[in-house]
């Protein structure tokens, strides 16, 4: 058996092959455009906290008017 009988046989499709090269340069050209525009907002934090200050949610997270649920689903 000949080499490119042997590697047509492991290898996929041609159609496989050309959708997953088309997939890796959309993602070069998408990284490569995130890259070159940097940061959409470099620094941001909630209002009302320091810069240095750990963030942390204002008020814990939690959902009003959920008092009782806490057996249910186990959470809580």
């Amino acid at each position: 058996m000949s080499l490119v009988r042997r590697l047509s046989s492991v290898l996929p499709a041609k159609p496989v092959l050309g959708f997953v090269a088309l997939l890796v340069v959309l993602f070069v050209c998408a990284y490569g455009a995130g890259a070159a525009a940097g940061p959409v907002a470099p620094g941001m934090r909630p209002g009302g906290q320091a810069p240095g200050a750990p963030q942390q949610p204002a008020d814990g997270g939690g959902m009003d008017g959920m008092d009782g649920m806490s057996g249910m689903g186990g959470m809580g």
